[in-house]
């Protein structure tokens, strides 16, 4: 347990709370072209951006802990920064030097499940994010692992089931990895070995949910992985081009599909093979593993369970102990803000909808599921609408925002945390009119919040996570240009930005206690310091500095 916090000698707390409301996916474009959140109507972002002060955020690359800067940030590892106020080693780069090390070969778990594949004669099967997008996972890591049991482990037989990605890379870049690691396949099986695609499907149509927002999902990547029931192909890229031809679809929403020789499938899962889910990246990895490992399992009907060994690429949640068993061991995360502000006595609300719930929850905690103090912290969960987030992009801001208003008034809470998670998630769909409609959303939502912290007599700190909508159009790195389709239109970008993101300071009864110009060549990380200043404490020494700049 850590200790209470200091109070701050150069600030007394204001009589209203301290609200930080994270603008999901909202950063600072790096071009006029297809920056959806310079283009919308956003009257009260752009006042508080005139009249507050205010400064850009670094929120991708070695700013929140991953490989390098030519990595774009995400969600988990953005909420991990802000909540805990320092920058970890994150999934990628560790599981990074795990393989170069050979750290995660050497491995108990690696080494138990390539014996249980010999013993049974079994198969070795990987599941995951098929691309380099490097948020939930790396093609490069599934590589390493294939290569590995081909090359020095003798296993004969392997299948991998990939779930499509067109999210965190191209939204129709699919052929572009499955054609080269077919050949990359085939070279492998030149030395004796079979090794082969076996199912995939769209990551927002199987496997792949998040906070048990569409079990459906699950289901049928269940039925395609381990049952290899669905619609059958010859091959993956005979699938996604045939599929792709049919429902107009991008590669995400791409349906299911199976990989059949004479109407049989080639690789579904069964008693004595292994399976390894390979994204590192924990929040969409929970479903599948409980799909896996749970004994009393109600989601859906699993048919005939296959006795097997799974892993994950790591643990996705720490408390839980979830998978059971894992080949990289995650960044231990202690010390969060949350902790620390229910040791010094702090009432906190956490909010978002279902999409990033867990984010200002678990990651921001740290990757810890559950609370600091049942009777400090509350948690709500508004339920996220199960409909394509083009058709609805205002999603449930309202609702968040109708919430946030009465506990600010409520005189409950000293400090919440809010997620309206449009600009993301409706950014990742490619679908500008959209993402417009989605930024206007969460704008007019923000006047409401901007009112009800000035009644309250409070500070509201606006930032993001990291950026996307501020970049929805593909544009070539050497001339800066928009990339045009065939019809001449510009080319969707789904993917997140590397763009800095806001870090505005609303504070209507300030008293001139720190500097109006705030720091600037700060990450996300400073926003936990921040937050912990202005509500009149000083924060732990080893935090990243806050962005603001006190008198006296």
């Amino acid at each position: 347990m850590v200790e209470p916090l200091k109070k701050n000698p150069k600030f007394s707390r204001r009589r209203g709370p301290v609200v930080l409301a994270i603008l999901d996916g909202v950063g600072y474009g790096a071009y006029k072209e297809g920056d959806a959140v310079a283009e919308a109507m956003t009257q009260n972002l752009d006042y508080l951006k005139t009249r507050c002060p205010h400064t850009k955020l670094k929120a991708h690359g070695t700013a929140v802990g991953l490989p390098s800067d030519e990595d774009m940030g995400n969600s988990e590892v953005g909420h991990n920064a802000i909540g805990c106020g320092r920058v970890y080693a994150q999934g990628a780069k560790l599981v990074n030097v795990s393989i170069e090390t050979g750290a995660l070969f050497n491995g108990p778990v690696w080494k138990k499940l390539i014996q249980y594949v010999k013993q049974n004669n079994g198969t070795l099967h990987f599941i995951g994010l098929f691309s380099d997008g490097n948020v939930h996972s790396h093609i490069d890591h599934l590589k390493a692992m294939l290569m590995r049991a081909a090359e020095v482990e003798g296993i004969k037989r392997a299948r991998i089931h990939i779930l499509l990605d067109g999210r965190d890379v191209g939204e129709t870049s699919a052929l572009e990895y499955i054609d080269p690691f077919e050949e990359f396949l085939a070279r492998l099986n030149q030395k004796g070995v079979d090794y082969r695609i076996a199912s995939g499907g769209g990551r927002q149509v199987i496997t792949m949910d998040r906070y048990g927002a569409n079990w459906d999902m699950v289901r049928k990547g269940w039925e395609v992985h381990v049952h290899g029931m669905g619609r059958q192909f010859a091959s993956a890229h005979e699938a996604v081009v045939t599929l792709r031809k049919e429902t107009n679809a991008i590669d995400q929403d791409l349906p299911p599909f199976v990989i059949a020789e004479n109407g049989k499938p080639v690789g579904p899962i069964q008693d004595g093979d292994s399976v390894i889910f390979f994204n590192f990246r924990g929040d969409r990895a929970l479903e599948i593993t409980a799909a896996f490992e749970q004994e009393n399992f109600d989601k859906f009907d699993r048919g005939k369970r296959p006795k097997v060994e799974y892993a994950g690429m790591m643990e996705y949640d720490g408390d839980m102990h979830v998978p059971k068993q894992y080949l990289v061991s995650p960044p231990a995360i202690d010390r969060t803000v949350g902790e620390f502000l229910v040791a010094s006595k702090v009432r906190q609300l956490a909010i978002s909808e279902t999409q990033k719930f867990g984010h200002v929850t678990y990651f921001f905690n740290g990757n810890r599921t559950g609370k600091f103090d049942e009777q400090l912290e509350d948690y709500v969960e508004i339920p996220s609408d199960i409909v394509p987030f083009e058709d609805r992009p205002w999603m449930k801001c309202a609702e968040i925002t109708d919430y946030v208003i009465q506990a600010i008034h409520s005189g409950k809470y000293d400090f919440i945390r809010l997620n309206y998670p449009n600009g993301d998630m409706v950014g990742h769909t490619g679908i500008y009119e959209a993402v417009l409609c989605a930024i206007e959303a969460v704008d007019l939502c923000l006047g409401r919040l901007i009112k009800a912290v000035e009644q309250a007599g409070g500070i509201l700190i606006v930032s993001a996570d990291h950026g996307n909508s501020d970049d929805m159009f593909e544009h070539d790195k050497k001339t800066g240009k928009v990339i045009l389709k065939p019809d001449g239109t510009p080319k969707a970008k789904t993917a997140h930005s590397l763009n800095p993101v806001p870090c505005i300071i609303f504070d209507p009864e300030g008293k001139g206690e720190y500097a109006s110009k705030l720091k600037e060549g700060l990450g996300i990380s400073s926003l936990a310091a921040t937050c912990i200043e202005l509500l009149g404490f000083l924060p732990p020494s080893d935090y990243d500095p806050s962005v603001l700049e006190w008198k006296g």
